[in-house]
């Protein structure tokens, strides 16, 4: 009988503590560049991020964004409209939860710009890109400006002497 109740205790104690640890954001980012060409990658991101909602909004940003990514990774157009919908959605929520967060408006960006214009989800580039470039000067994490800068400088949204002004 002691065994059981120490079992079940042990699951407990398992599950809790796995739903309060925290990811490593640098492993997000880095599965985050794999995602758009690795299926496997993608996959494994959002089960990582599985457990985060609008209390955590970056994770969930990224969440969101592995979630639209899958849509390239399946063949039915309505598993990629509706990958696309929910990553959509979730990425929206982490938005109006902080939207002054750099990193969650650069993930709409990159979203936005990247995604057939059919799908109608690039109202707000022009809007994030100005924030973009008005605050990326005044990021302290070195490595979320490594992450950030190459996307920035490959995208066909900002001018040569914008993509300059990042440098």
């Amino acid at each position: 009988m002691s065994n059981i109740l120490f079992s079940i205790l042990l699951i407990c104690c398992t599950s809790s503590f796995k739903s309060n640890a925290t990811v490593d954001i640098a492993s997000v980012r880095s599965m985050f560049q794999q995602a758009a060409a690795d299926e496997a990658a993608c996959k494994k991101m959002i089960r990582m991020l599985s457990p985060y909602d609008e209390n955590n909004p970056l994770l969930l940003g990224y969440k969101g964004s592995g979630t639209m990514m899958m849509a390239k990774h399946v063949f039915s157009p309505f598993s990629k409209l509706s990958y696309f919908k929910k990553g959509k959605q979730m990425l929206e929520n982490a938005i109006n939860t902080d939207d002054k967060n750099f990193e969650l408006r650069f993930l709409r960006f990159i979203a936005q710009t990247n995604i057939p214009s059919f799908l109608g989800y690039d109202s707000d580039i022009k809007k994030d890109k100005e924030f973009l470039l008005n605050y990326f000067s005044q990021i302290k994490d070195i490595r979320l400006k490594e992450f950030v800068l190459p996307a920035l400088i490959k995208s066909k949204y900002l001018t040569t002497i914008e993509k300059q002004q990042l440098k």
